[in-house]
């Protein structure tokens, strides 16, 4: 409903705990913003492994009879939004199969982008797919491996992909957590100390430890594979090193405020990015409010640095489903209105700075400029806390095509006409790389600059998303 870049996926991973499928079920609760099409968990006792998965909220899907149903002490969880693969429940994670080296559950968060091309190869080798998601080829690149053991042949597997990948595999015995070579996307480490021993606990983000009580270790870092059995735990570097590309859109956009993510807290990164939004191209204005809830942080660090009152201008609606019956007389712009409303006691007669995390098509922006005028704003100051977004993403975000990025197709006056605010301004690319604290280089900015980090982003690829 709003127009911005959609999440990727929510992985979690719970090894030596009691109860360890409702660990991964709320740890994946927590991870909710990452995906609402479909939730999945799966556990395993020794003995064999178990999975329950549905389209929906995580919360509708593991009620305490489906909890019940996956017994054990290692869980691994997904929370889904489709960005390979239709969205329907076949799609739906963990993937749960029996293989001829034993039952596994695998779930990934990314984008393989050779994924298409291993699959045509597979099925004219005689393989059939029972989906349409890119984490479908890694099972059948498991089983087909000569390796005897999973973690051999997860191993093998890995080395044949390209693309963006963080997964969580379990077996009977075992938990395996694994990051691409270029860290795309995050994948943290944590612990949790109790009177049987220590449990070992994996997230896309730190909030999920927070729910359950586990302590921040570190990152699983790029190219590695962490092993978590009866012995303990082993990390193995199962690739050769290469360029860091940790998606910047996660400190942008996609992380919540309250994680560290690529071991920096996301709430220090984005109000950095409002102060050097205000340092970058300040102006006069009597209120600074935020486009919640991801514009928050951004707008704070705004305010205090332009000595401006920051307040909650724009109240949002969290409990808009994802249909609704529009009015038989059409309400101008009632999507939006759904989700947001403005609070005109504190912007009517007043010049106002909004603040928001990105402009994708520029609809929602425009719609949003209009209600903050039509609650009586003398001015309205558009404030983007990232630079233009001018080309898709191949690595596990659901962009739109290229022609459909506003800022693919027109210039910065342009937009701020279209959007109908009295000035727009985005963040430098040199501000965003001093607000991550990017001084060595090791965050992928593709879709600021159109300049991909791998090789397997193909000209075929490049030409479908500019249709």
């Amino acid at each position: 409903m709003l127009d911005k870049l959609h999440e990727e996926c929510g992985v979690c991973g719970v090894y030596g705990l009691a109860e360890a499928a409702n660990m991964a079920n709320l740890g994946i609760f927590a991870l909710q913003h990452r995906g609402q099409e479909s939730a999945g968990v799966a556990s395993s006792d020794g003995n064999d492994v178990y999975c329950h998965k549905a389209m929906g909220h995580v919360a509708d899907i593991f009620t305490p009879t489906a909890i019940n149903m996956l017994p054990g002490d290692k869980a691994i969880g997904h929370t889904r939004y489709s960005t390979t693969g239709d969205s329907a429940v076949l799609n739906a994670q963990p993937f749960c199969v029996t293989t001829n080296k034993g039952r596994i559950a695998l779930a990934h968060n990314g984008n393989i982008t050779n994924a298409m091309e291993i699959r045509f190869e597979l099925e004219r080798e005689g393989a059939i797919f029972s989906a349409s998601s890119d984490t479908e080829v890694v099972l059948h690149l498991i089983s087909r491996s000569r390796e005897r053991t999973i973690p051999a042949a997860l191993r093998d597997a890995l080395l044949a992909l390209e693309g963006a990948f963080s997964l969580v595999l379990l077996t009977k015995n075992e938990l395996i957590v694994a990051r691409d070579p270029h860290g795309f996307r995050p994948m943290a480490m944590g612990r949790i100390e109790s009177e049987t021993g220590t449990g070992y606990v994996f997230a896309s983000e730190t909030c999920a430890f927070d729910l359950i009580g586990a302590q921040y270790v570190a990152d699983v870092e790029p190219g590695e594979m962490v092993i978590v059995n009866k012995d303990g735990l082993t990390r193995e570097r199962y690739a050769p090193r290469r360029p860091k590309a940790q998606c910047v859109f996660e400190h942008v956009y996609f992380s919540r405020p309250d994680s560290i993510v690529f071991g920096r807290p996301v709430v220090q990164s984005r109000e950095m990015m409002g102060r050097m939004l205000y340092e970058q191209q300040p102006v006069e204005a009597d209120v600074v409010i935020p486009v919640p809830d991801s514009g928050v942080a951004a707008a704070l660090g705004y305010a205090s640095a332009a000595n401006i009152p920051f307040r909650m201008g724009l109240i949002r609606n969290h409990h808009v489903g994802r249909t609704f019956i529009e009015p038989s007389q059409t309400t101008r712009d009632f999507g939006v209105k759904l989700k947001l409303n403005p609070v005109r006691h504190l912007i009517e007669g007043k010049r106002v700075v909004v603040v928001d995390d990105s402009i994708v098509r520029g609809t929602t922006s425009r719609k949003i400029v209009r209600m903050v005028r039509s609650a009586g704003a003398k001015e309205v100051h558009l404030r983007i806390s990232c630079p233009p977004t001018i080309s898709p993403c191949f690595y596990g975000v659901d962009t739109p095509t290229k022609s459909q990025l506003i800022a693919s197709n027109h210039s910065n006056e342009w937009i701020r006409n279209f959007v109908e605010a009295d000035s727009l301004e985005y963040l430098s690319m040199d501000n965003l790389q001093k607000a991550v604290a990017d001084d060595k280089h090791e965050y992928c900015y593709a879709c600021y600059t159109g300049e991909y980090p791998t090789d397997t982003v193909t000209i075929e690829q490049l030409l479908a998303s500019s249709r």
